[in-house]
């Protein structure tokens, strides 16, 4: 590709589309890795932060191990992991449940983005209880491609996200009439393995979605 714009016999129309494809090709890679690499750094921010917070809690017990060992840290870590755990336990009761599902209300849901991303955890620990991030398969231009249905309108048509290969969380976004979009019975970890690992198992997709029209018609 940079070749071409070295060559004289491309016109300088040519070079331009070449030095803007370029320019996409490395843009969109760097959006990429950007959104690969922020929830990592953001995650592991927040434990450091959480993990200095209980610093002080656990010193006294610190000063009674080894000072080669890193105590301070060891045990902050733990006791970040035991929060969690419990937390978890809380969550699992019915009290618990509704406390969560109070504070999501009155506070997380109102973040942009909040409820989509947390349909998309619930699918990949095989928990969804809606219909975001279905499996699919949908018609663009003359071919078949793998996407996720987030939602479905009021006159039947569909928001899809078509995914990118092989990052699965960057695409684009369609509304298609129902006519173009066939959801797939597949888990959605299926889906996204066939996305993440370039096609392969794309066969299982279209399997799944002529077993389906085979159901209807009888």
């Amino acid at each position: 590709m940079l070749s071409l714009i070295a060559t004289p016999n491309v016109g300088p129309k040519g070079r331009n589309r070449v030095v803007k494809k370029i320019s996409e090709f490395i843009l969109s890679r760097l959006g990429v890795g950007l959104l690969a690499v922020a929830p990592i750094y953001l995650a592991g921010l927040l434990l450091v932060k959480v993990m200095k917070s209980f610093t002080a809690i656990v010193r006294p017990l610190a000063k009674l191990l080894p000072k080669w060992l890193p105590a301070e840290h060891a045990l902050s870590l733990l006791l970040v992991l035991i929060v969690c755990f419990l937390i978890g336990l809380i969550v699992r009761t019915a009290p618990g449940r509704a406390t969560l599902e109070r504070i999501e209300n009155s506070l997380f849901k109102k973040i942009p983005g909040y409820g989509l991303f947390r349909s998309l955890t619930q699918q990949l620990a095989g928990k969804a209880q809606d219909q975001a991030w279905k499996p699919a398969l949908a018609e663009i231009e003359e071919a078949l491609v793998p996407a996720f249905i987030i939602e479905e309108h009021e006159d039947g048509r569909f928001t899809v996200f078509v995914p990118s290969v092989p990052t699965p969380f960057a695409g684009a976004i369609y509304i298609l009439t129902p006519d173009r979009v066939h959801p797939l019975d597949v888990p959605f970890t299926s889906a996204l393995k066939a996305v993440s690992h370039w096609g392969s198992g794309t066969k299982d997709l279209v399997a799944a979605m002529e077993r389906t029209k085979v159901l209807r018609a009888r």
